[in-house]
């Protein structure tokens, strides 16, 4: 593994390189996660893949060149992800490529889907929050109150490990979210990193419409992988969604939300 920067006047990219395949797999992680995450694949499909991780905008060392409050509130757009993604591609002589998402990292994926589906061979997504984000994460992204409400409470600790006590007790996270949460919010930055997230990132809300287009008139591979045990993201947000994409491989993994592991890989090795 090899890391590298990709720098532009828009951010300075973080990223990772492992893998020896000829084919490429564009790596988009989960919250509070890096551009390593995906690494557990390289035993088992290194060979068929070069992997591409990257740390995602407000983790680890991706740094957008202007991090100010109001470029943070105007947010980032679709195209404008796509257009940032296709220069990464451009630069590294990549013409055609697969993406993998989880949890926050999939509507990374999903929007490269949407916008540039005819240079993409597989589509995999793990614990899927772009298929249905919830009501909560919803409402501090699009909605003003709920967005300038978690804008006050993210910048103090207090503040926003009362909130996260109040939402585990009336069941509105389960104990393994309000596990993983509870880490994100230690310092000033991982708290100002929670809130540039959910109010950066607000308009890469998936367009079931054009995407399930995009994966039924190209020729694209799509997986959809679950947890069982996760009460997050589990299998029954894709109820409406998924039957709308022809010959989707959809798989319920006895795993909980945390599923990027060893048998992951191996059953991911199985599908492709």
């Amino acid at each position: 593994m090899t890391s590298h920067f990709y720098q532009t006047d828009f951010a300075d990219l973080h990223y990772y390189k492992f893998g020896t395949g000829k084919a490429n797999m564009l790596c988009f992680h989960g919250f509070g996660m890096h551009g390593k995450q995906f690494l557990v694949l390289e035993p088992e499909l290194g060979d068929k893949y070069t992997f591409w991780g990257f740390d995602l905008f407000f983790h680890k060392t991706t740094i957008l060149k202007n991090n100010d409050l109001d470029t943070i509130k105007a947010g980032l757009t679709k195209k404008q992800l796509a257009d940032f993604i296709l220069g990464f591609c451009k630069a590294q002589n990549i013409d055609r490529f697969s993406v993998i998402g989880y949890s926050m990292g999939s509507h990374y994926a999903t929007v490269i889907a949407e916008e540039v589906p005819e240079l993409i061979d597989e589509y995999i997504i793990a614990a899927p929050s772009s298929i249905n984000p919830g009501k909560i994460m919803r409402f501090f992204s699009l909605n003003k109150i709920g967005n300038k409400l978690i804008e006050k409470i993210a910048l103090s600790k207090t503040a926003l490990l009362g909130l996260l006590k109040s939402l585990h007790k009336v069941r509105l996270i389960d104990a393994e979210g309000y596990a993983i949460l509870l880490k994100e919010i230690g310092t000033y930055q991982l708290r100002f990193n929670l809130y540039a997230s959910l109010t950066y990132l607000r308009f890469l809300e998936t367009d079931e419409q054009k995407l399930s287009y995009s994966l039924n008139n190209f020729p694209i591979k799509s997986v959809f992988i679950f947890g069982r045990r996760d009460k997050t993201y589990p299998l029954s947000i894709g109820k409406d969604f998924l039957p709308q994409i022809k010959n989707a491989k959809i798989l319920n993994l006895d795993e909980s939300h945390e599923l990027i592991n060893k048998n992951f890989a191996k059953v991911l090795k199985e599908v492709l």
